[in-house]
């Protein structure tokens, strides 16, 4: 009998999407992963660019992340210690797969009238 691959709800997954919804599931997942799409940052760094989420959910979900293997996690050995979190080659893919859902949701803000918060995000998004 072959072994089924379970969610982290304990289901088997329907499909693929369904398998990539398992990791990018929560408010802040994706919006992380665009926080880290061209370069590595630091926990401040990144929390600066997320207005309203707080360290306890950005550090539980970096965890998640990491554990899913789309996010690395390298600690320096120094004082005071130093922490940059980066996109793993999988994380860069599924970067880029979500790609086109930004480039829809853009369209969508543009029909219902919507103004990008600055230049700036529009152009990085």
């Amino acid at each position: 009998m072959s072994e089924q691959l379970l969610t982290k709800k304990n289901r088997p997954y329907v499909c693929g999407l369904d398998a990539a919804v398992d990791v990018i599931d929560g408010k802040w997942k994706v919006l992380i992963l665009w926080a880290l799409h061209d370069q590595p940052r630091r926990f401040g760094e990144t929390k600066r660019l997320l207005p309203g989420i707080s360290e306890k959910v950005l550090a539980q979900q970096l965890r998640e992340l990491e554990a899913d293997g789309v996010v690395h996690r390298e600690v320096y050995d120094e004082v005071p210690p130093k922490v940059v979190y980066s996109l793993t080659d999988s994380g860069l893919a599924l970067n880029a797969a979500l790609g086109p859902l930004g480039a829809w949701g853009t369209r969508r803000m543009t029909e219902l009238g919507i103004p990008y918060p600055s230049p700036a995000h529009q152009a990085a998004c």
